[in-house]
């Protein structure tokens, strides 16, 4: 059965990347898994955005990384989605690990390059050590030295290379960066790659589909594909 990878939380019914849309995700039996995306605080605690800046989701302005724990924590992330959600804050790493409790897959988006956010893969390693939840995520990246090093930290946890674009040598790129999921954006990933990743053993996900027509086609290719989508009510209605 294709499984429904909630997009930074149940993106289309809550502000994304906060705890309500990750609430919302788990409350629904059908939603397998979930993406999430992590960068640093000033002060170096992985915390839950999408954008390196400020604007589009909170009431805050400037980069991310400029800004301590304690300062993210007075901005407003919710509003800019509905006044109902006006409170919801940045949660971290932790806060989100806490509310999920293994009850579907986290797949955790490293925001970064290696040297945008030295420490990263180590912070979120020890966090998913500290909680014994290193069996239940993916961490993944566009960043493939970044993959490498977490690689190199830690085998037993499973990791990937997102990918907007249809790279040559492809499965080598994988090969080479000790990946084992591809997370490809759907405009290029074909049937044919897909199919001839998972013939490597590779788990693939397609990302961001939410027009259901597309998520049809996509299901209909494979058992196995994942499918990240900011509306998993239109994919599960399919299932």
């Amino acid at each position: 059965m294709n499984i429904c990878m909630a997009h930074r939380g149940w993106s289309g019914k809550a502000p994304e990347n906060t705890l309500s849309a990750i609430r919302l995700a788990m409350e629904n039996p059908g939603i397998l898994a979930m993406e999430i995306d992590v960068q640093l605080s000033r002060d170096g605690i992985p915390v839950l955005i999408h954008d390196f800046t400020l604007e589009r989701t909170t009431t805050g302005s400037g980069l991310v990384m400029d800004h301590t724990l304690e300062e993210l924590k007075g901005l407003d992330a919710g509003s800019w989605f509905d006044e109902k959600f006006a409170g919801e804050r940045i949660p971290t790493l932790e806060e989100a690990l806490l509310a999920v409790k293994g009850r579907c897959t986290l797949n955790i988006e490293l925001k970064a390059t290696s040297d945008m956010y030295p420490g990263i893969a180590e912070k979120v390693l020890e966090l998913l050590e500290k909680h014994d939840r290193k069996q239940d995520v993916y961490i993944t990246s566009f960043d493939h030295e970044l993959i490498r090093h977490v690689r190199k930290l830690d085998q037993s946890v499973e990791t990937g290379l997102i990918v907007f674009g249809r790279p040559v040598l492809m499965l080598e790129q994988m090969e080479e960066a000790g990946a084992t999921i591809l997370s490809m954006g759907y405009p290029y990933l074909t049937r044919e790659l897909a199919l001839a990743a998972m013939e490597k053993g590779y788990k693939v996900i397609a990302w961001t589909l939410d027009e259901s027509q597309h998520i049809r086609s996509v299901m209909e290719w494979h058992k196995d594909v994942q499918i990240c989508t900011n509306h998993p009510d239109r994919m599960l209605k399919m299932i």
